[in-house]
């Protein structure tokens, strides 16, 4: 890469390190291959008893799981009764499927600012937003640290709106010892190979309310069902369904299920490393003036999802992309999470402008990921670092 010519010698790694990558062990094979070898490979017993496992973990009522979560977060939106006039306020860094899911209501995504040191939705900014069409928030934990937990739950509560919290990246993390997914009036989970566990591909929604967890179940499969009390016509025959709303085939398989209970059994253990990891970053970056660390709330014990190094472009004489790619050049695959969503094409189409969030730009242009996954040893550690310190060097004022 042209990159090595300036710093001269060998990368610091021979091998790449991607940001991210899911552990698979003996365990999780042998799960899966129990399923294979089953007579149920979907609507199997795998699903509900990843369901149980799911509750077990975040200390909620009822989990449903689904195909991934942007089926999470769709069906959340649905049951919230989003639909077209209404605004839903989403925050504004994060994944798009944290936005698309109230525009797949016919709904008006109205984008909050975060904080400048959490990258998390600011209650403030959230509040200031409300107005009389405004029917929810979708509040992101970000890198899988949990929001403001009683601030933005209070504020939903004064003003009679639905909380969706996004808890893609929030796995396992706590909010003054309470686990996320037991808080919000419903929680979307993903696993996706890069999150810290995995089902291939997957989510899940979990609520206390039982009329939520009903009807996300139906949701989920069509909008049919056999319990006579949902029915229009009931019947009482063995091989009568109905479908009674529109729905969606958001199932998960009892593959994916039974590989994601297997995870799940390693998430202690998956968190801990994570937050070692995590760390070791912070008491190495927090050193240099040129970059910015992410400020923890106190009332979360976070697991990571990601980890984001913000650089003090002030004090170096290189812009995001340099930097970028010269990481990229000693083999440290990073990545940015993510463009302000409200930037992406599909959304100047409707309407959004740049400006709208300043803090989501200004981190969005000085922000970007470093490798963080349990599978990740204390050498390739100090890898990140001394590339990181290695650049720094060269571009640093």
């Amino acid at each position: 890469m042209e990159q090595l010519a300036i710093f001269g010698g060998s990368p610091v790694r021979e091998e790449p390190i991607s940001y991210g990558r899911q552990y698979i062990d003996d365990d999780d094979i042998a799960a899966v291959a129990k399923v294979l070898k089953s007579d149920a490979l979907t609507c199997g017993p795998e699903i509900g008893a990843l369901e149980r496992k799911l509750c077990q973990v975040t200390g909620a009522k009822y989990a449903v799981a689904v195909s991934n979560g942007t089926g999470a977060l769709h069906l959340a939106a649905i049951t919230a009764g989003f639909q077209e006039g209404d605004e839903v306020i989403v925050s504004s860094i994060t994944f798009a499927a944290s936005a698309n899911c109230i525009l797949y209501c016919g709904a008006k995504p109205v984008f909050a600012d975060i904080d400048p040191d959490t990258y998390n939705i600011d209650p403030q900014a959230l509040e200031k937003l409300i107005t009389p069409r405004t029917k929810g928030v979708v509040a992101v934990d970000f890198t899988g640290q949990s929001i403001e937990q009683d601030a933005v739950r209070e504020i939903c509560r004064r003003y009679g709106l639905t909380l969706i919290e996004d808890a893609a990246h929030a796995i396992g993390t706590r909010y003054r010892g309470q686990s996320v997914g037991s808080m919000a009036d419903m929680t979307c989970f993903s696993f996706h190979p890069v999150k810290t566990v995995t089902a291939g591909e997957g989510g899940a929604v979990t609520t206390n309310d039982e009329a939520k967890y009903r009807r996300l179940l139906r949701l989920r499969a069509h909008g049919i069902t056999r319990i006579q009390e949902e029915m229009i016509h009931p019947s009482d025959a063995r091989w009568y369904n109905e479908q009674v709303e529109l729905g969606y085939n958001y199932r998960m398989t009892d593959m994916q299920a039974a590989l994601l209970c297997s995870q799940l059994e390693k998430l202690p253990a998956f968190a801990r490393r994570r937050k070692e990891i995590a760390a070791r970053y912070d008491r190495a970056f927090s050193e240099m003036p040129q970059l910015k660390v992410q400020k923890e709330i106190p009332e979360s014990d976070t697991v990571r999802h990601l980890y984001i190094l913000r650089l003090n472009p002030e004090l170096l004489n290189c812009d995001r992309r340099a930097f970028f790619d010269a990481l990229w050049a000693e083999n440290i695959c990073s990545q940015v999470h993510y463009l302000p969503v409200y930037r992406h094409s599909c959304y100047e189409k409707l309407g959004y402008e740049k400006g709208l969030c300043p803090n989501a730009e200004a981190y969005y242009e000085t922000s970007m990921s470093l490798p963080l996954y349990y599978g990740f040893t204390d050498e390739d550690v100090d890898s990140v670092i001394y590339a990181v310190k290695k650049i720094i060097a060269y571009y640093g004022k």
